[in-house]
C-alpha cells in the first residue's frame, strides 16, 4: 500500500505540471515517446507498449494530441495498416516549456534520497515493475 500511496502522490504532483498546459500525464507520457522518433516515427502499437500506464484507448489519446497540433500522423508507407507518429514543432514548443519545471519537480521528489539511495530505488523499481 506505501508503494501505491506514493505512486499516487508522485503523479498527483506531476499533473499540476503539466495540466495547466492543456495536457493530461498520459499525453505528456506520449510527447516524451515520441520526442526521440527522428525522421522515422513511431508505430502507434509501439506508443501503447512504451506507455507508463496502459491504456486501452491509445488512438484517442493520439487523436487528441493530433486535435491541439502536438503530434502528426500518417499511414506506414511499407505497411498500410500501421500509423506513424512525430512529434510536432508545436509539441516540441509545449515539451520545451514543460521540461524545466519537470526536471524541477524530479529533483525535489528525489532531494532526500543520495545519489547510492537514488540507484538503489531505480534498481527496486526496476524488479518490482518486471513482476508480472
Amino acid at each position: 500500500m506505501a508503494l501505491l500511496r506514493a505512486a499516487d502522490r508522485v503523479r498527483r504532483r506531476a499533473a499540476r505540471i503539466v495540466e495547466p498546459h492543456g495536457i493530461t500525464l498520459q499525453q505528456y507520457n506520449v510527447l516524451r515517446i515520441l520526442e526521440g522518433a527522428r525522421e522515422d516515427g513511431v508505430p502507434t502499437l509501439e506508443v501503447a507498449a512504451r506507455m507508463i500506464e496502459e491504456t486501452p484507448g491509445v488512438t484517442r489519446l493520439l487523436d487528441r494530441l493530433e486535435a491541439k497540433a502536438y503530434i502528426r500522423r500518417q499511414r506506414c508507407p511499407r505497411d498500410r495498416r500501421q500509423h506513424l507518429c512525430w512529434l510536432s514543432r508545436e509539441g516540441t514548443l509545449l515539451l520545451d516549456r514543460l521540461t524545466p519545471a519537470m526536471s524541477v519537480w524530479h529533483e525535489r521528489v528525489l532531494e532526500r534520497l543520495d545519489i547510492d539511495d537514488r540507484q538503489r530505488l531505480m534498481a527496486l523499481l526496476d524488479v518490482i515493475g518486471s513482476e508480472e
